[in-house]
């Protein structure tokens, strides 16, 4: 049976892959996180008003065509998915890059 390689190089390498993230599982996860809490807020806020305040300073600000509506529930879960999905897969690229030395 042959005899597993132990040595200093073999255990950076080892070290150097398992802090490696999927860039795109990060951002569909961090995507889907956002997209949903948006989705949440717009409709529970268009029915009862909770959250008002912070939708119409941050969101309807930000994502052209967002309503505090059940519509707007809809387009902000598409815009909040897209904005943490893009966010996400560069953070994790870029930490990939970073970690590497």
């Amino acid at each position: 049976m042959p005899k597993a390689n132990t040595g200093q190089g073999a255990r950076e390498h080892r070290i150097g892959r398992d802090r490696e993230l999927n860039p795109l599982a990060l951002g569909a996860s961090l995507g889907s996180i956002w997209g949903a809490t948006l989705f949440l807020t717009t409709l529970l806020s268009s029915f009862t008003g909770y959250g008002r305040l912070f939708l119409e300073t941050m969101a309807v600000s930000l994502y052209p065509g967002y309503t505090i509506s059940p519509l707007g529930s809809v387009i902000g879960m598409l815009y909040g998915f897209a904005d943490l999905f893009i966010v996400g897969s560069v953070t994790g690229w870029l930490y990939n890059k970073l970690a590497r030395f």
